[in-house]
């Protein structure tokens, strides 16, 4: 049986942590030559690279991100074993790191992110960005999943898996409009003022055809690609808004906002993105769905 050298875990995790050698060698009064060695003796006993270098930097790979998260929770324990014994006790706890589309419904990771929010044990960290600063966060295992409307490309390089989790419909909501005719879709936006997506939304592109497939020319408010901020829009100004409901569920229950009308043949896709990976986050298991009930697909 094998036994892990607990001190060339601590080299391996300072250096993880200072991703500079030189850094990391001076915290420890060792020479780079003397670390370098202690990391290598490492990586042999475990059987697996934890570093790839780019640059002067030193990138963890995803054997490095595995025992970093396993290297942080032992010296974690460490403390907490002098702070039990002090009475002050502290919990063993787990992490998942989230990327979200800066522009996703709030409403939608809260329902992904809802069986892990409140527990004692898990340590939820969440960062939002572009889907290409995202992409190449899940690539470097800084993150474990991404929560994205759009599915990430084929890439032989790196085989990303879109997790479909859910298809919204989209409709028109806005005010109540007491005392005025039901919204007639696509005629009423003829002159009915209207919020939209961005270009870059895919039930926006959606959306335009069916309106040039009518010949109509919307009058548009605004174009925004934040879902947050078209939801507030939606409940401050006059027309209507495309949106899929769930961004808007709250308002749609107090009655702030009504549903209009569906959008026909018009649906956004929800994704959770992931890696293939040897080591996958365990916290993920109980996130994603089971391959009976969804789709996992490679585009």
């Amino acid at each position: 049986m094998k036994a892990l050298n607990f001190n060339h875990l601590r080299y391996f995790w300072m250096v993880a942590h200072e991703t500079n050698l030189t850094r990391a060698a001076a915290r420890l009064n060792l020479s780079q030559s003397a670390l370098s060695v202690q990391i290598r003796k490492l990586e042999h006993q475990i059987g697996h690279a934890l570093f790839e270098r780019m640059g002067k930097r030193l990138v963890l790979t995803e054997a490095g991100q595995i025992a970093l998260d396993y290297a942080d929770t032992v010296f974690q324990a460490g403390d907490e074993l002098l702070s039990t014994l002090d009475g002050r006790p502290m919990a063993n706890r787990q992490i998942l790191r989230v990327g979200a589309l800066t522009t996703l419904s709030r409403n939608f990771q809260l329902e992904f992110l809802r069986p892990l929010v409140g527990r004692t044990d898990v340590d939820l960290i969440v960062r939002s960005g572009t889907i290409r600063d995202l992409l190449a966060q899940l690539e470097a295992h800084s993150i474990d999943v991404i929560l994205a409307n759009i599915a990430a490309p084929r890439d032989a390089r790196a085989p990303f898996r879109n997790h479909l989790l859910n298809e919204q419909p989209v409709s028109l909501v806005g005010r109540p409009r007491p005392g005025k005719a039901p919204l007639r879709f696509p005629d009423d936006l003829r002159s009915e003022p209207i919020l939209l997506p961005s270009l870059d939304s895919d039930i926006r592109v959606g959306f335009d055809r069916l309106l040039d497939l009518a010949g109509i020319r919307p009058n548009i408010l605004a174009e925004v690609d934040d879902m947050a901020m078209l939801r507030l829009l939606a409940r401050e100004r006059e027309g209507v808004t495309l949106v899929p409901p769930i961004v808007v569920r709250d308002e749609l229950e107090s009655g702030v906002l009504v549903e209009h009308c569906r959008i026909p043949q018009l649906t956004e896709s929800f994704y959770a993105i992931t890696l293939t990976r040897r080591f996958p986050n365990q916290l993920l298991g109980g996130l994603l769905p089971n391959h009976a009930t969804s789709r996992s697909t490679g585009h």
